[in-house]
């Protein structure tokens, strides 16, 4: 018999989620620490308690605390985020760098990222071993950078705009690139972006392709789907779709979204909850993500999931 499960797993925005080390470990934004909530099982999460893994008393990056991220390089995990002084001009980007191998640390400050406003961090490791940074800045909106790192927690230069919001469904409300998250497979890299405002009914996921080979600091690599590739479902009651981040089952053998959606076609910034479900791949090699499904809608468990 296959185990089911129903989201919502988290009543957070901004997800980032991993399964390792016989558990599933996830961060919403909480606005003064990083929490990380971790289970066994993707059920147990939504009754699991958060433990506090970062609480920052510098005042001038311990509010607004966003959109934390967490990545294992070598024998350290690196914890990526955004934070302010209370005035969301003053954002920048920061790392941790935990003291061992444990998702949950104990971390300690390790950088500041970005001298200018930045906002969602995003990493891509290639399988040489280069390694770039992703962000969301400023430029007719908010748009999307990158630019190489010489360690995981130092950026070489200034980065590169990539993509900024040109489409209708990119513009709905506030023009938004944001939030870039990354897959790879078979040599290509697709980059997934939440478009549009946040407090649109019309947020949703865009996705930008390019060879892993090429220059991925040259705009010219980057080509954009005309089209989003998740968005709104109204049938299932779920609206504007997007933030978010991807993980493995537990045996490896599929491939998971964990995204914040709400319940209402209102503009609010309110009720963004975290869920998850699968994905597959087309023949074309392309991610297909489906439709967002309805709260409280069965879905079986990730596969080897100890539930």
């Amino acid at each position: 018999m296959t185990n089911t499960f129903v989201n919502p797993i988290n009543h957070g925005p901004d997800p980032w989620m991993l399964y390792c080390k016989g558990n599933y470990y996830l961060t919403t934004t909480q606005h003064d620490c990083i929490r990380m909530w971790t289970a066994p099982t993707i059920s147990g999460l939504a009754t699991a308690a958060g433990e506090v893994v970062w609480r920052d008393d510098n005042p001038t990056r311990n509010k607004q605390v966003w959109a934390a991220e967490f990545h294992q390089i070598g024998e350290h995990w690196y914890m990526y985020y955004t934070a302010s002084d209370g005035e969301d001009k003053n954002h920048r980007l920061f790392v941790l760098e935990s003291a061992g191998n444990d998702p949950c640390g104990p971390y300690h400050f390790k950088a500041q990222l970005t001298d200018f406003w930045a906002i969602d961090p995003g990493l891509l490791l290639l399988p040489n071993g280069d390694l770039y940074f992703l962000w969301t800045g400023q430029h007719d909106g908010n748009a999307l950078f990158i630019a190489r790192m010489s360690n995981p927690y130092t950026i070489e230069g200034d980065g590169a705009l990539i993509s900024a919001p040109q489409l209708d469904w990119e513009r709905c409300g506030f023009p938004v690139n944001e939030a870039p998250e990354l897959l790879q497979r078979n040599g290509k890299i697709y980059l997934i972006y939440s478009a549009s405002d946040t407090g649109t009914p019309d947020y949703c996921l865009g996705m930008l392709t390019a060879d892993a080979a090429s220059n991925l600091l040259d705009p010219k690599s980057w080509v954009k789907s005309p089209q989003p590739v998740f968005s709104r479902n109204d049938a299932a009651g779920v609206f504007a779709p997007g933030h978010n981040g991807f993980f493995k089952s537990p045996d490896g053998t599929e491939d998971w979204i964990v995204y914040h959606a709400k319940t209402t076609p209102e503009y609010t910034y309110q009720g963004r909850i975290t869920r998850a479900q699968p994905f597959h791949w087309d023949a074309d090699g392309t991610p297909n993500f489906g439709k967002p499904v309805a709260l409280g809608e069965p879905l079986a468990e990730p596969s080897g999931d100890a539930g």
